[in-house]
Parts: structure tokens; C-alpha cells; sequence
């Protein structure tokens, strides 16, 4: 398929998992139970052989790439210095991956997370989580069948993704390309499914981007 946005044609996922990123709040200390759960999924997937993605910030950015860390797992950030943004968290000092990709502005930086990454885990977060969030549900949405499918943490996603089923014209196809995990040993075993999923897609159907198959 030969798509007209660079960052589209990325998204066009692997059939294989390997680099999976982690969205959520910036904000989190330490102490926070979500920053702990980001660390200790990312600490279980590193020792699966995943890499661990994130945006090079604090919070749950930092957890994961802490998480990985501590197993001698492989990471990768996705960076950018804003000049006219002071509310946003930047690159945090203390995040610091294996390979760093920095880009100029928050939507380059938004679809490289989203180019480098094979799958996403979504914790909470605030408006910048709801627009990697929607992103990546809209193009998994488009690209069906050769999509990067995404995982929701946290069982406050139940309740936000039946708000939405219920008010919004959501297809069967957008409701397939997640699952809502609330444990960190049940993240791995989600990560197979979806990909079986990924398998079990019929691949000939027709691209809603291009009109090709």
C-alpha cells in the first residue's frame, strides 16, 4: 500500500510485537501505585524480550523506562525541547533510554512514539494521554487488519470506554483493536492475544485509507 503521510505508513504494524510504548501521566511520583504498576509491566516485558518505548518524560515515561532498566531490558525515547510550551514536562533528566529520537514539536513526537512502537499500554493520564489515546485508536481504526492494537491499564477504563460506547458510533472493528487490563501479570498473556488477533484478520480486505488490498 503506498500511503500519501510518512507517519501513516509507519503505523502499518508488524505481524510480530517487539516494541511496545508506554502513554500516560507525567505528573506521578514514585510513590504513586501507577507509576508502580508502569514500572513493574515494563519490568515483566523487558524480561520477555520487549523494548520499552516511551516519550522521555517523568511519570509513568520514567516508570517504564525504569521498569526495563532494572533487567537489563533495551528502551528507546522519543524526545522534543519546546521553546513556546511551558507546561509541558519536556525531557526529564532522570529518563534516560538507550536511543533517543528527538523531534521538533509535539505531533512529530506523538506519531514517532507511534511509528516506533509495535503496540501501546494507555495508563491514566490527562489531555496529552487522551490525544495519544485517541491516535492511536483512530488509526488502528483505519489501518484494521494491519493496525498496532493497544491495551488500556486500569479498570477506570470500564467505565470511560462504556460513556463512550454508549454516546459515541463506535464500530465492531474499533472495539477489537483493545483490551482494559487491571493486573501486571495479565499484560503479557494480552499481548499474545491481540497478536493472534492480528493473525486471524483476514489481510485481503480492502484498505480504508487507500482503496487497495
Amino acid at each position: 500500500m503506498n500511503h500519501k503521510n510518512d507517519e501513516e505508513q509507519a503505523f502499518i504494524g508488524r505481524a510480530i510485537i517487539k516494541n511496545v510504548a508506554f502513554f500516560g501521566d507525567a505528573d506521578l511520583p514514585p510513590s504513586n501505585p501507577d507509576y508502580q504498576d508502569a514500572f513493574e509491566v515494563a519490568k515483566i516485558l523487558a524480561q520477555h524480550g520487549f523494548a520499552i518505548v516511551n516519550g522521555g518524560g517523568p511519570g509513568i515515561m520514567d516508570a517504564s523506562t525504569k521498569g526495563a532498566q532494572s533487567v537489563k531490558g533495551e528502551t528507546l525515547s522519543v524526545t522534543f525541547y519546546p521553546q513556546s510550551a511551558p507546561g509541558f514536562e519536556g525531557r526529564y533528566v532522570g529518563n534516560v533510554t538507550d536511543v533517543e529520537v528527538k523531534t521538533s514539536n509535539y505531533i512529530e513526537r506523538m506519531f514517532k512514539l507511534m511509528e516506533h512502537a509495535d503496540i501501546f499500554i494507555i495508563f491514566k493520564g490527562g489531555t496529552g494521554t487522551i490525544s495519544e489515546f485517541g491516535t492511536a485508536w483512530v488509526l488502528a481504526k483505519l489501518y484494521f487488519g494491519h493496525h498496532k492494537p493497544f491495551i488500556l491499564f486500569g479498570q477506570y477504563w470500564e467505565e470511560i470506554i462504556d460513556v463512550l460506547k454508549k454516546n459515541l458510533n463506535l464500530s465492531k472493528d474499533e472495539l477489537a483493536v483493545f483490551d482494559i487490563v487491571s493486573r501486571n501479570e495479565d499484560v503479557l498473556p494480552t499481548i499474545d492475544r491481540l497478536e493472534k488477533k492480528l493473525h486471524g484478520i483476514d489481510h485481503k480486505k480492502e484498505c480504508k485509507v487507500c482503496g487497495k488490498k
